[in-house]
């Protein structure tokens, strides 16, 4: 008699660890596949820049310390590798010189109406939000997985498997954060 209970027991305990293990693969899976999806938008990004300088550099000669920086946050961004908190901060920083960019075409009419600055400037925009919009889906994974792993009684059998924490894609640039301010004249 005591022999089943302690046999029923034990299945019982195989059935939860397979079944947390396997809930717990899950999600990281899905963590991972949205990291990919923040990649791949990330890249295109990154391939729609130089297009972006090149468009750009006949009008602004003067302002080579803008195209320069906005070549070489690409390039940090590029290389900032899968480190997702590296990641994130080189992108933020590709952000910034990119607005910094923009912030010097509008002081040039015939670079604003130039068709292949608006039709970049238009690709680029879209980029950023497909950028945003996949941010949105890893944060959730992972905000999803993280709990799921930090749970009782998920907690017994993530840290003796190795399933670790993952990190958030965060905004580090504070003016991000902040609310747009609307006037009307």
């Amino acid at each position: 008699m005591w022999v089943w209970i302690v046999v029923a027991v034990l299945v019982v305990l195989v059935l939860f660890v397979i079944l947390t293990y396997n809930r717990l693969v899950g999600l990281r899976n899905r963590v991972r596949n949205a990291w990919s999806q923040i990649d791949v938008q990330l890249k295109r990004r990154h391939v729609l820049i130089p297009n972006l300088v090149n468009a750009v550099q006949g009008y602004l000669d003067h302002e080579r310390a803008v195209l320069e920086n906005v070549t070489n946050a690409r390039a940090a961004a590029i290389s900032a590798g899968n480190n997702v908190a590296e990641r994130a901060q080189a992108e933020n920083q590709l952000s910034q010189s990119l607005r910094s960019l923009f912030a010097v075409a509008e002081g040039y009419p015939q670079l604003r109406a130039n068709e292949n600055m608006l039709a970049m400037q238009e690709v680029l925009s879209s980029t950023e939000n497909r950028v945003a919009f996949a941010r949105q889906g890893y944060n959730d994974s992972v905000m999803q997985y993280n709990t799921s792993r930090e749970t009782f009684p998920s907690v017994l059998v993530a840290g003796p498997l190795g399933f670790n924490p993952e990190s958030l894609f965060e905004l580090d640039d504070v003016a991000e954060r902040a609310i747009p301010q609307v006037q009307f004249s």
